[in-house]
């Protein structure tokens, strides 16, 4: 959707309003009242309402009387359809067709609605028709619908129109009528069209039936509500009885598909799609958490608790079990089920399978002792990482993200790296995890504009953060971080200072090291006499942050980099990493959560 309204009131803005050329030809109106705007570049676009009363360039003897310098205020008293007849008396309405009658009436508040104006008539006749045909499915008795008054609230946030609903044959409606009108609107059995957002509707009192004086009153409002409730709990209780007339068909779909019973849920999410994961009940992974116990639990986050798990054959498993009210959702849980199931690469953590059973939500991954990049950096799981150690870890990782980037079918891109989201195995390879944030680049959204900006803080591309325009170099922003993070051991923010910009204030290139001795880790510092590379290594890290993503490196291009450093630095980028480190069968066994 593009701009349609612009209001910037009471805010001091001063100088020359000038449009240019290059603005939205769905521009309608502009309103800056009560600013200190001196001159005015008539728009090239006629049809833009501009509004600059109480600015400097109104209170100019040539300007006073000029269209701009007025109060306008947009007409919003015509109805749709247009009614031209005559008034009636005893409070009655006059509907399309000219008779006199006793319409039902009430107030929509639409909430967000995704336009503004009103000098397109299109989308009230498309909310009118609606209506009508919504009525007129359910066989209701009713002549027309008009809809008048439409208002935008001082924030311009919220719309208000007011409905009227006109009897058919008719003088008024009778009560039962009436309860099933206000029951389709208090309880959105009616949607309006989807550029109308979320609404509230608030009935108007009814008028006599007849020449009598009938209300509408609480207790009639809460009647109808009740009655709906009672409605879906009918047919609930109905539903239930079939559904265990056909219990043994449906143990036999759920062997077969373990999601025939998502769209049963309260999920507005579709069932995953699988691709080879493994679907685990609720007692096959009660049994090998021991019941969910205190001592299996390695951690938590947004998601929920992870708990370390064994199967009878041995084979150790990382168990993400959802939280009632998780900061994650079904989105999420459907998402990595959807791309860990389809992607397989030994930079990539293993989706083993998932739990739907139960109301339960559990991803099931294999277990990774070290812990995440964060750990390691931290030394919280006892690790020590020299300059080699970091430059393998780097190439792991960056292998796996290339891998998602140009060898995924479709593409993925990850949306949220970071060192909390890159694990470290036995051998200290590196594995990418965390898929919950992750798009498909062949996904309906050809052009990844995205509604909500997602990601950390401190790895957050800055581009995408101003454009909403998600590429696969938001990927690379986020492991440019994680490589600066790798160089100094710290969290990209520390104190209100942001790793980015310290390396480039502090970097000399005519010196030794970039002068950044003070910023990389000390472990690396202690072996200064054989960080061949580094400098190099700086470079690539940089080209990654750069704030224009047409500028950064592909990830393919990333790790055939780091793969050249690996072997200016003496190290074979070929071999993975070996088992010959005391550190690593030192490693600590609680490691926080890996996975959340």
């Amino acid at each position: 959707t593009l701009l349609q309204t612009v209001v910037l009131k009471r805010n001091q803005l001063d100088a020359t309003l000038d449009f240019g050329t290059n603005y939205s030809n769905q521009l309608e109106s502009v309103d800056l009242q009560n600013n200190e705007i001196t001159n005015y570049k008539l728009a090239a676009n006629k049809g833009i309402q501009v509004i600059l009363a109480d600015n400097p360039v109104c209170r100019e003897a040539g300007n006073q009387q000029s269209d701009f310098c007025k109060e306008i205020q947009p007409s919003t008293d015509f109805s749709v359809p247009q009614i031209n007849c005559s008034l009636c008396g005893q409070d009655r309405e006059p509907s399309p067709a000219c008779r006199c009658v006793y319409p039902i009436t009430g107030k929509f508040i639409f909430r967000s609605p995704s336009f503004s104006g009103f000098s397109n008539n299109t989308n009230f006749i498309m909310l009118q028709q609606g209506i009508e045909d919504f009525f007129r499915n359910l066989s209701y008795q009713m002549d027309s619908v008009a809809i008048r008054n439409f208002k935008e609230t001082a924030t311009g946030h919220q719309l208000l129109v007011d409905l009227l609903l006109f009897p058919l044959d008719k003088e008024s409606f009778n009560q039962t009528e009436m309860n099933i009108a206000i029951s389709a609107f208090s309880t959105h059995t009616y949607n309006p069209p989807p550029i109308f957002g979320p609404y509230i509707f608030r009935a108007d009192q009814y008028r006599p039936f007849s020449g009598g004086s009938i209300s509408i009153n609480i207790g009639i409002v809460i009647g109808a509500v009740v009655g709906a409730v009672v409605l879906v709990m009918l047919l609930t209780i109905a539903g239930i009885y079939g559904l265990r007339q056909k219990k043994r068909a449906e143990k036999a779909t759920g062997q077969n598909n373990p999601f025939a019973k998502w769209n049963q849920s309260t999920s507005s999410v579709e069932a995953p799609q699988l691709t080879g994961a493994k679907a685990f009940t609720f007692e096959e992974l009660r049994k090998c958490t021991d019941n969910f116990s205190e001592a299996n639990d390695v951690g938590g986050g947004g998601y929920g608790k992870v708990y370390k798990g064994i199967l009878p054959s041995g084979k150790l498993l990382a168990i993400k079990r959802a939280q009632q009210g998780s900061s994650q959702g079904e989105l999420e849980f459907k998402t990595e089920i959807e791309l860990l199931s389809r992607v397989h690469h030994k930079n990539v953590v293993k989706l083993l399978g998932f739990c739907f059973d139960r109301s339960e939500q559990m991803l099931v991954y294999e277990y990774i002792p070290n812990g995440s990049l964060t750990d390691g950096l931290s030394g919280k799981n006892g690790i020590r990482l020299d300059w080699t150690r970091r430059l393998k870890i780097a190439l792991g990782s960056s292998k796996g993200l290339a891998y998602l980037h140009e060898l995924a079918d479709p593409p993925i891109i990850h949306r949220d790296i970071k060192s909390n989201n890159i694990l470290l195995d036995e051998n200290l390879n590196a594995k990418v995890a965390d898929f919950g944030l992750s798009k498909l680049v062949g996904d309906p959204e050809k052009n990844h504009v995205t509604t909500q900006v997602k990601g950390t803080m401190g790895y957050l591309d800055p581009e995408y953060y101003m454009t909403n325009q998600l590429t696969e170099k938001t990927d690379v922003y986020g492991f440019g971080v994680v490589m600066l993070e790798l160089l100094t051991g710290k969290s990209p923010i520390v104190g209100g200072k942001y790793v980015v910009k310290e390396v480039k204030a502090k970097m000399d290139k005519s010196r030794n090291l970039y002068d950044l001795q003070e910023l990389v880790a000390t472990t690396i510092i202690a072996n200064s006499e054989n960080l061949n590379g580094f400098e190099k290594y700086v470079d690539l890290a940089l080209r990654c942050v750069d704030g224009e993503g047409v500028k950064r490196p592909s990830m393919g291009e990333v790790v055939k980099e780091i793969e050249n450093i690996m072997q200016l630095a003496g190290l074979n980028p070929y071999i993975d990493s070996a088992t010959n480190s005391r550190t690593y069968e030192e490693a600590s066994k609680g490691s926080g959560d890996p996975y959340g």
